[in-house]
């Protein structure tokens, strides 16, 4: 067994680690990085995201004629959070903490690291229910100009530079099996050496084993992610209050993204809470070009699809698009089924339909402006587009009755009642006629086109879904999509693990999902979107300086 020492351990390369990496380098501290997965995966999953950044009153929101403000914020975080067990404590004031970062310094920071936003600001998570409820009241939702790799790429280049200067070594293919205790204290790591892959990013390597290793060193930061790619564990920790868990799930998120560290960590001391808190998509879709096992990628739709559960009924208020997640998610498990449907026009497609992920999104990740100009041309976008044609989950039809038989023949027999499909279908037409309305989603469309930037790009206007100036008609089957873990190590807001007993641990520190993007779940129950790279930004940033300042 190699062993050496080195004075800070990260444990997992992605977006989190490498923040906390960043910090060290930049203190003249010396860190060590070790990362499962082949070099290919650098940036873990903040590669693939969207790169939607939560910012509170911001220049971008104020060009758009959005009124925000701390109170409004703290009102809508903890309004969705819903805090309500013991150990919440840390979370509470991880959020507060995070809440003055999102609408203070978190822009000028990542402005000064190069990182640049789309100008139109996206309205995630919008609720549906009281001024205190779940949602964001008003947009919040910044995309980077480069989306994922573009709010990975200054802290790689930090990294690259730390290469340079010998500050930093980054170990791939090793794989932490055990986190080395004396005295209390945790003082290395050390676990087995996989054998060489050249696997593309994301994809799943070998793990053949051809040697083990061990590292000393003065502190060590656990970044290594949450559960969202071991259905086995997202099962085990599936809360009573969503139901039942799914027979069957897509996957948001690679393999490797397995919860090991967690177990891990625990063995070690740390204290693990709110670990059935979680976050799972249900608009997600099989992906026709896959890179991991169950790939599937989420659809970021806007409000004005039909959404129907697995028998053809329409969900109930507020349950529309991009409204409530885990509102729908509890819902459509009580239907006892895995799957539900978008009924909508090519129209809307063109308009709302969004596909999240650096990879389908080429025009913000490539920073191509020839691109971006499509989004307010005629036609689908060309990953959307590709997915209608090529994707096993979409229906296209001249009718509806042809629609309906198309939507069954993707559906297990006798689940899905055509007539009860064309009862909502027919029922929802009408109220377009008016106006006036009592069909709550109508009234949410009309109001979201009031908001510029949903006008602009991102919500249709008003329409029969049988008028056939806008069609073709599209149903779109849409399954439970796995993807993040909202519990995990209970940490202060140094980033340093605690234990059952709520002491510190020496030596021991987490960030990123790992650490419940803080505190071991900043979140509470819910997310209002774009604050999970945010979590693994600011969590990274404070565990990065509070280590480099006792190194």
């Amino acid at each position: 067994m190699s062993s050496k020492s080195t004075g800070a351990i990260i444990v997992g390369a992605g977006l989190a680690g490498l923040v906390a990496a960043s910090e060290l380098i930049r203190a003249g501290r010396r860190v060590t990085i070790v990362e499962q997965e082949p070099a290919a995966s650098l940036g873990g999953q903040a590669w693939w995201s969207f790169g939607g950044l939560f910012l509170v009153d911001s220049p971008e929101q104020r060009r758009l004629g959005v009124h925000d403000s701390a109170e409004l914020a703290r009102q809508d975080w903890f309004g969705s959070a819903g805090f309500d067990r013991e150990e919440d404590a840390w979370p509470r004031r991880w959020a507060e903490a995070y809440l003055d970062f999102a609408g203070g310094e978190k822009r000028a920071w990542l402005h000064g690291l190069g990182v640049r936003f789309f100008p139109v600001v996206g309205w995630a998570e919008r609720g549906g229910y009281t001024a205190n409820g779940h949602g964001n009241s008003v947009p919040r939702f910044h995309i980077v100009w480069g989306t994922g790799p573009g709010v990975l790429a200054p802290f790689v280049r930090i990294l690259d530079e730390g290469v340079a200067q010998g500050l930093v070594t980054v170990l791939h293919r090793h794989r932490v099996d055990e986190l080395v205790t004396r005295d209390g204290t945790v003082v290395g790591v050390r676990g087995a050496i996989l054998a060489d892959d050249d696997a593309a990013r994301g994809a799943s390597s070998s793990r053949e084993v051809v040697g083990d290793f061990e590292l000393e060193s003065q502190a060590v930061i656990v970044t290594s992610g949450g559960i969202g790619g071991n259905h086995d564990l997202v099962r085990k920790n599936w809360p009573a209050r969503l139901g039942t868990p799914p027979a069957t799930m897509l996957s948001g998120v690679p393999a490797h993204v397995d919860g090991r560290m967690l177990e891990i960590s625990e063995s070690a001391g740390a204290r693990l809470i709110n670990g059935d808190r979680m976050w799972h998509y249900t608009e997600g879709i099989t992906n026709w070009d896959p890179v991991w096992p169950s790939h599937g990628i989420r659809i970021l739709p806007g409000p004005s699809s039909l959404w129907l559960d697995a028998t053809g009924r329409r969900l109930p208020v507020p349950l529309f698009p991009g409204f409530d997640t885990l509102g729908t998610l509890e819902h459509l498990r009580t239907t006892g089924y895995d799957h539900s449907w978008f009924v909508l026009t090519q129209k809307i497609i063109e308009k709302e339909f969004a596909l999240s992920g650096s990879e389908q999104n080429p025009d913000l990740t490539g920073k191509n402006l020839r691109l971006l100009a499509k989004r307010v041309a005629p036609g689908a976008p060309g990953p959307v587009e590709a997915f209608k044609q090529k994707g096993v989950d979409f229906a296209v039809a001249s009718t509806l009755s042809e629609l309906i038989e198309s939507m069954q023949s993707l559906s297990p027999h006798g689940v899905l009642d055509g007539d009860l499909v064309e009862r909502e279908v027919l029922a929802r037409d009408r109220e377009v006629a008016n106006v006036f309305t009592k069909d709550a989603q109508l009234t949410a469309i009309r109001g979201a086109r009031r908001y510029r930037g949903d006008k602009l790009i991102r919500v249709a206007s008003p329409h029969r879904l049988l008028d056939a100036k806008a069609g073709p008609l599209i149903a779109v089957k849409l399954h439970v999509l796995t993807r993040k873990s909202l519990g995990g190590i209970e940490t202060n807001l140094l980033g340093q693990a605690m234990d059952a007993r709520g002491r510190v641990i020496p030596g021991l520190y987490a960030a990123g999902e790992a650490s419940g993007f803080g505190g071991g779940g900043i979140h509470g129950y819910r997310s209002l979107e774009g604050t999970f790279l945010g979590g693994c930004l600011f969590s990274g940033r404070e565990a990065g300086r509070a280590v480099a300042a006792q190194l």
